[in-house]
């Protein structure tokens, strides 16, 4: 089956483990949106892998892996991800990896813009990695943009950065923030760029004659459904569309062409940046921390930690139309006497199942409780879903029965074989 890998949360919640695993049976991984600023780890016996603009079917031989044109794609960091992991031995050929040439070109002086905007907003910042994806993103928009394709062009391109560069100094000189001039900007991105031409086509009537052959494809969905520039915690939120359609709009294959979507969440809550956080809980952040848990990938930012909120993932499940639920990082919860799963947020006296869009009421929103025990027994060696604690399923189920979705996949662990089938 043609499978979409969502997140349901803020993010982190796994989705490069589970995309590796079902990799096994794919023929075609594709990264439809977003830019490094995402973070995938994956752990293959017993080997770390850190992946930010590749797909992670690149760990596995025989797979094509596409970043699509959904995705903002940073020269220079996407060249230094490709060596990190071919030192590690990974495989990285112009056959297993495409690039779009639709997709935009995250350029130098972004990352700057990225740090102006933060700066500009003050006490009300996003909270972003300053890689300069919103930046890319707004120029997208704004249609004066780069994309792969123009980089073939270098006469056009030197013109386009001299012209965007006398734009960027202006608004950078305000906020004492480094400038640039269009000979360095050049320099540095085909640098980089000569090193991606082999990889550079159009990926879509690849992944077009992949599904009318019948071969597996699999989409990558980066950050997640919290973060969705339309359905997120605005304006907490990342510059794509981190939801299933996405995935489509970002490759070039319609929603036709897909027949089961994975929701990834964790079994508990997490988000590293700005934004609200209803659930958000002391006492678990400190107790995951002290585990060696939950800091960013790309960031290394402790992320905030707390209780399960089927409020927001009852509205995930709803926009992705999500028909099996991934649920990882159970083991971080064996240690915990009872557990508490947020059912609904008290806004003005009021019970709400679903998140809301008034940004104001999240300020308002108190999160109701349902308390549940804990199973207080090591998951970590169980091999079969039938196997696992008596309360840890039940968790499991009414997670599933609150979310309005199935129970697919079960994680209790990192690695790719501490994954159960339901």
């Amino acid at each position: 089956m043609n499978t979409i890998v969502v997140g349901l949360q803020w993010g982190d919640e796994g989705k490069g483990k589970v995309v590796d695993y079902l990799t096994e049976t794919a023929d075609v991984v594709v990264r439809g949106q977003g830019g490094n600023n995402a973070g995938h780890t994956v752990i293959a016996k017993g080997v770390r892998y850190i992946l930010n603009l590749l797909p992670s079917g690149i760990l596995w031989d025989g797979k094509i892996n596409v970043i699509g044109n959904g995705v903002v794609v940073d020269p220079v960091g996407l060249v230094a991800e490709i060596e990190r992991n071919e030192g590690q031995g990974v495989s990285i050929t112009a056959e297993k990896l495409l690039i779009s040439d639709r997709a935009h070109v995250v350029l130098p002086f972004h990352k700057e813009l990225d740090a102006a905007r933060e700066i500009a907003l003050g006490d009300q910042k996003i909270g972003t990695t300053k890689r300069g994806i919103g930046p890319t993103y707004a120029d997208k928009v704004n249609r004066c943009g780069l994309r792969i394709a123009d980089l073939l062009d270098k006469e056009f391109t030197t013109a386009q950065v001299t012209r965007r560069v006398a734009e960027v100094n202006e608004i950078l000189a305000k906020y004492d923030l480094p400038q640039f001039t269009a000979e360095q900007v050049i320099t540095e991105v085909y640098a980089a760029f000569e090193r991606l031409r082999p990889h550079v086509t159009n990926t879509i009537p690849v992944l077009h004659k992949a599904w009318k052959e019948g071969k597996t494809v699999l989409f990558e969905g980066a950050q997640g459904t919290l973060l969705d520039i339309d359905y997120g915690t605005y304006p907490f939120v990342t510059s794509s569309n981190t939801t299933s359609g996405g995935s489509c709009t970002g490759s070039g294959l319609p929603p036709n062409a897909i027949q089961r979507v994975v929701g990834v969440c964790k079994a508990y809550t997490t988000r590293v940046g700005s934004g609200p956080f209803p659930t958000v809980d002391e006492g678990l952040s400190e107790y995951l921390h002290g585990l060696g848990r939950e800091f960013g990938v790309v960031s290394g930012r402790p992320r905030g930690c707390g209780w399960l909120d089927t409020v927001l993932l009852r509205f995930a499940c709803m926009v992705n139309g999500v028909t099996g639920l991934a649920v990882t990082n159970v083991d971080g919860l064996d240690e915990y006497k009872t557990l508490q799963i947020c059912t609904g947020y008290e806004i003005d006296g009021v019970v709400h199942e679903l998140p809301p869009a008034d940004r104001s009421a999240w300020d308002k929103a108190k999160p109701v409780y349902e308390t549940l025990p804990g199973w207080l027994s090591d998951t970590t060696s169980t091999t079969r879903y039938e196997d696992l604690p008596a309360n840890a399923k039940a968790y499991l189920t009414r997670l599933s029965e609150l979310c309005g979705a199935p129970l697919a996949f079960v994680g209790v662990g990192p690695d790719r074989v501490q994954t159960l089938v339901v």
